[in-house]
């Protein structure tokens, strides 16, 4: 889909600032030109999607039907669900984050789709099946899912609404206020500059998070040497996993980037759990992701989120090596 903008990518880089393809340099600034367009290209495009759905889509009966409590929790399982099959990383997962927020779904709702989505997609399932086969590829796939099911629910009994970012508090008074004087009826072409004016004005909010983020998973990229998390993740010690999911938080992949890296550790020693875990880490803790957040989420809930994520996915590395 950004092979065209890779291509751009290597051309600046490479060819008109002729730095070395085979440098750390130029691996981190390709990565960094990269990263930052796509991601903002992204950005935009999901917030003015989810602009028409706020505009168009029923939400109100969505929110009563995800309320209601005949669904016995599976409102976060479909919520997990979806985020596994949008082929979205943890920074492009938090506009649709914020869309979700602003159309008032549940806020552990929320969560179920921002842990799952950046964990679990049908790239990386492929990837998965190719390398490592069927077993390993389900219960890849079934624990990311579970991961975020679990996650979500979990959240939503801290009520945490009150603890999410004043710049999200004021969108959403916002909102409210203009839906009082809303139009019945308006067309699409009348409300399109409404929806690209809004989705602008989230992209702008939240784009120097953006840059941040990925300049340091740029750096991480280019100058963590791979021979570094073999050394310390391939005894197989009960401490491995713990080190491996801190050691990811300040790298920056999507799964479908990070899993043929997972598949050099298998070569070379590191213990199938450890190595998905620190998958894991890698595209849902993420120091990038982590800097986006901070614009829609205070640190409170920040440390929250990541805390019982982490925790989720210690737990799910050691029962990985038990059973694979």
């Amino acid at each position: 889909m950004f092979d065209w903008l890779q291509h751009i990518a290597d051309w600046l880089i490479y060819s008109v600032f002729e730095i070395g393809a085979d440098t750390q340099l130029g691996t981190a600034l390709n990565f960094f030109v990269y990263d930052t367009i796509k991601i903002l290209i992204l950005l935009f495009f999901i917030v003015f999607l989810m602009g028409i759905v706020n505009a168009y889509f029923p939400i109100e009966k969505l929110k009563n039907y995800l309320n209601k409590k005949k669904l016995y929790g599976l409102e976060y399982f479909f919520s997990s669900v979806f985020g596994a099959i949008t082929p979205f990383c943890s920074c492009s997962s938090v506009p649709l984050f914020i869309g979700f927020v602003q159309g008032g779904i549940p806020l552990g709702v929320t969560f179920s789709f921002l842990i799952t989505s950046p964990l679990v997609n049908e790239v990386a399932v492929a990837m998965f099946l190719g390398m490592f086969g069927v077993k390993v590829t389900l219960i890849y796939a079934v624990s990311g899912i579970l991961l975020g099911t679990l996650g979500g629910w979990l959240l939503s009994k801290f009520n945490l609404e009150p603890l999410l970012s004043d710049w999200v508090k004021e969108i959403l008074e916002n909102k409210m206020q203009q839906a009082e004087y809303k139009e019945e009826k308006r067309t699409f072409k009348q409300r399109l500059p409404e929806i690209t004016r809004g989705a602008w004005d989230i992209v702008k909010g939240v784009i120097i998070y953006v840059i941040i983020g990925i300049a340091i998973g740029a750096t991480m990229h280019g100058y963590v040497p791979e021979n570094f998390f073999n050394q310390y993740l391939g005894g197989g010690e009960w401490w491995t996993v713990p080190l491996a999911v801190i050691v990811a938080v300040p790298m920056y992949a999507n799964a479908a980037g990070i899993v043929p890296v997972i598949q050099v550790f298998v070569a070379k020693g590191v213990p199938l759990g450890t190595a998905i875990a620190f998958m894991m880490a890698t595209v849902g803790l993420s120091i990038p992701e982590a800097t986006l957040l901070k614009k829609v989420m205070s640190l409170k809930l920040m440390a929250i989120f990541f805390g019982i994520v982490t925790l989720a996915i210690i737990i799910s590395g050691f029962i990985f090596n038990l059973i694979l």
